[in-house]
């Protein structure tokens, strides 16, 4: 058996959708510092876009072969059938990694997770160095993640049989209450005030210390994420979270679907539709790639609420299909016809 100081170190990096997880991960990737970093990407839907943004990155430090897709749901629920061989390939790689990032879907529990790492199979190889939360600052100094917090914490707490109507709220709060460490994005986008506000809300989710951490453009210093030490697996029961008392937990509030659209011609008017299509009923957020009519770039876009990105990340791979392809993640009872016809228009 591994001795434990050979077990390699893991980061689990979790967060609401659009919360910034790829960004911070990405500038981790690159400011590596001679570590050897291999990642786990895993996504709720049919498609990966997360990780193959970050395959195309051409970071030294984590090559494409030391990134994984899971793109089957979430990767708590599947660890027999897809983590545990994910961990067996990069654990086989060559030259050994120094270590691993798990990027969640934004939808998942980070507890079951952690509490994976507790398999035999599994804890005499790897430890959990530090859960991380990204939390989206912008987000919450508008109140558009959760609307009052401290009426719905005191629903819980007084009724354990209550009814839980907002599972992003849910899934909010557990990500929050199982961190190490908390990053609060897009802090350039806030005032003093609207600052306090955001911390104030994470704040109300969590039982015991926890440092929250200020990012702008996914910016922030590796040594404060990894390098943790802190043995996550073996303390897990002092988290506690909303899913505590259940065996088993699922995802069946949410929904995605993919659009594949021809070429466009303007990433403006693609990125107008977009939004059209996040201000429908049920729609969280989307993401996805697009070919722009003779250009030989790939466009990336990402959308969460209001907010619409698009960039271009690389060039088309000689053969590669050129296409649009859109994921669109929401609640349950998302309208597929809508949507689509939104982002036909």
């Amino acid at each position: 058996m591994t001795g434990s100081l050979d077990r390699i170190p893991c980061t689990v990096v979790t967060g609401f959708l659009g919360a910034g997880k790829t960004t911070i991960i990405q500038h981790l990737l690159e400011h590596a510092d001679g570590k050897r970093l291999a990642l786990i990407v895993n996504e709720f839907g049919d498609v990966g876009i997360d990780g193959e943004i970050l395959k195309s990155c051409g970071i030294e430090s984590c090559p494409g072969e030391n990134v994984i897709e899971l793109a089957n749901g979430c990767i708590c629920c599947t660890v027999a059938q897809e983590f545990v061989p994910a961990l067996d390939r990069i654990l086989s790689l060559e030259p050994r990694v120094d270590h691993i990032l798990i990027e969640t879907s934004g939808l998942a529990l980070p507890k079951p997770l952690v509490q994976a790492f507790q398999w035999p199979a599994i804890k005499s190889r790897v430890t959990v160095d530090g859960v991380v939360a990204v939390v989206d600052g912008a987000a919450l100094a508008e109140g558009r993640v959760a609307s009052d917090l401290d009426a719905l914490q005191a629903q819980r707490s007084g009724d354990p049989s209550v009814a839980h109507d907002d599972p992003v709220e849910e899934v909010f709060a557990d990500q929050v209450a199982c961190a190490d460490l908390i990053i609060l994005s897009k802090s350039d986008l806030l005032d003093d005030s609207q600052r306090a506000h955001a911390n104030s809300l994470v704040g109300s989710h969590l039982s015991r210390a926890v440092k929250v951490v200020p990012s702008a453009h996914g910016k922030i210093e590796p040594s404060l994420l990894l390098g943790l030490e802190l043995a996550v697996e073996e303390d897990i029961e002092n988290r506690k979270t909303i899913h505590d008392d259940e065996l088993d937990h699922k995802h069946d509030e949410f929904e995605s679907m993919i659009v594949d659209l021809p070429s466009i011609h303007r990433p403006e008017d693609l990125a107008r539709r977009v939004a059209a299509t996040t201000a429908l009923p049920h729609v969280l957020r989307l993401k996805g790639f697009a070919h722009v009519a003779g250009k030989p770039m790939r466009l990336v876009v990402q959308a969460v609420g209001s907010r619409v990105s698009h960039y271009y990340d690389r060039s088309w791979a000689p053969g590669e299909e050129l296409k649009t392809r859109l994921v669109v993640i929401g609640l349950k009872g998302i309208d597929r016809g809508a949507v689509e016809a939104t982002l036909s228009a």
